[in-house]
């Protein structure tokens, strides 16, 4: 799916909610959010239940070096950028993280833990946080993973480039290369995964089935703000992003405090209870 296409499934998502422009009182919010509804997804290989917490908040909010932070990329994701960028993945990535970067290489396949599904979360992610990562692997915590340090044998510019293909490959905007196997990022999935994943919350009495579509609700409009705000245009960790857009959000108007308050804790009850990693 291109980019314009991603654009088009989350506009159809949001303007489905019956009150977007000013936010609204939370109990409000709730009655008002469509009801989500189970979808016969793999929970584990979407990303569901593996044991408490499963180390992605932890992943997600380590801090970044100082020689990192607040880096931001010096290379264009032009055509020739991602051009180079496509090289360098299908070289040195694709084998893990897969063709499309969903984390289904053929490589990847006994890894513990798993190789992340990259394309979906280079949207959460700062350019310093990705060019850390890739600069250094993951062989230290909270990472603990196979992911190889690639600082001392690939150029900066190539890892920068690296960044430039990873997000397209999320967007859309470049298309999947066929070589180690693996499938793209399916917004329409994804979305039914999260239905899921509320519904698993709800079944296991972790919060109201109101409740849960309160955060579906602030989730739609977080994924029309990253389309629009990408996250090339911020730095930080997943979670500061995220807090970042949500702060965002309600300055806009389009959200209450009151609805992130509520979306923060769901968020939280879910990564506790281990159905979101």
């Amino acid at each position: 799916m291109n980019r314009a296409g991603l654009i088009g499934l989350i506009l159809i998502v949001v303007l489905s909610l019956s009150a977007c422009g000013g936010g609204m009182p939370t109990a409000q919010l709730a009655a008002d959010a469509p009801a989500a509804t189970v979808q016969p997804h793999n929970m584990a290989g979407m990303g569901m239940g593996r044991g408490p917490m499963s180390g992605m908040m932890a992943r997600h909010s380590a801090p970044i070096p100082g020689e990192y932070k607040g880096l931001t990329n010096p290379v264009a994701g032009d055509e020739a950028s991602l051009e180079r960028g496509a090289e360098q993945y299908a070289a040195l990535c694709a084998a893990c993280h897969g063709d499309g970067g969903m984390g289904d290489g053929p490589a990847g396949v006994a890894l513990d833990p798993a190789p992340s599904a990259i394309a979906h979360t280079s949207q959460m992610m700062g350019d310093d946080y990705l060019f850390w990562r890739i600069s250094e692997g993951g062989a230290f915590a909270p990472f603990n993973s196979s992911m190889i340090a690639w600082k001392a044998s690939v150029s900066e510019e190539q890892r920068w480039d690296l960044v430039n293909y990873v997000r397209a490959l999320g967007t859309g905007q470049a298309q999947i290369r066929q070589g180690m196997g693996g499938t793209g990022f399916d917004p329409a999935a994804e979305l039914a995964q999260r239905q899921e994943m509320i519904a698993a919350g709800v079944e296991q009495g972790l919060f109201t089935q109101a409740e849960g579509d309160a955060f579906l609700h602030v989730h739609d409009h977080m994924d029309l703000w990253r389309v629009e705000h990408p996250a090339a245009e911020m730095t930080g960790t997943g979670m500061e992003i995220q807090a970042q857009t949500l702060a965002a959000i309600v300055e806009a108007g389009d959200l209450t405090q009151a609805d992130v308050d509520l979306f923060n804790l769901i968020h939280d009850k879910l990564m506790e209870s281990g159905l979101m990693q």
